[in-house]
């Protein structure tokens, strides 16, 4: 059973779902969705979408190089069945799942550090452009005068 991915928006696909395209050229495209195939159709970039992973990718918004980004990769060489091997793979695939749920989440929250720091400095500069605004305009007492307002409030 293999998981096909979306070549539209990057999503899996499960065996027996999707849409499957072939151009006069034999290449392949297959679908998540009848969203995405008609999107295709009608040659929208999946690049421009805000919704499809490759935006996300192209943004910065996810992880776009990790190392184990490369045990994803499709490989069509056909090996000899042995129990051990694929006990060591199922093991693996588990590890490389941990690392990857890790490594994404520290992206992210660098992300956070980076906009947090990007808005503090923001807010800085436009209070030493701005700052004067906020001094307040109101005319200082005099001495005497805050001396009667004083008495008043205490009878």
């Amino acid at each position: 059973m293999r998981i096909e991915k979306c070549w539209f928006c990057s999503s899996s696909i499960h065996p027996g779902r999707g849409i499957e395209f072939v151009r006069n050229d034999c290449k392949v495209f297959k679908f998540c969705r009848s969203k995405c195939h008609k999107l295709f159709k009608m040659k929208r970039n999946p690049r421009k979408l805000k919704w499809t992973k490759a935006f996300r990718k192209t943004r910065g918004k996810d992880l776009a190089t990790d190392t184990s980004f490369e045990f994803e990769k499709r490989r069509n060489v056909p090996i000899r069945y042995n129990r051990d091997l694929w006990v060591k793979t199922i093991k693996a695939m588990g590890i490389i799942n941990r690392i990857k749920t890790v490594r994404k989440v520290r992206f992210i929250q660098q992300r956070w550090r980076d906009a947090r720091e990007r808005n503090v400095s923001l807010g800085h500069k436009e209070l030493r452009k701005y700052g004067d605004l906020l001094e307040a305009k109101t005319p200082r007492l005099t001495r005497d005068r805050a001396t009667t307002i004083q008495a008043k409030m205490a009878t």
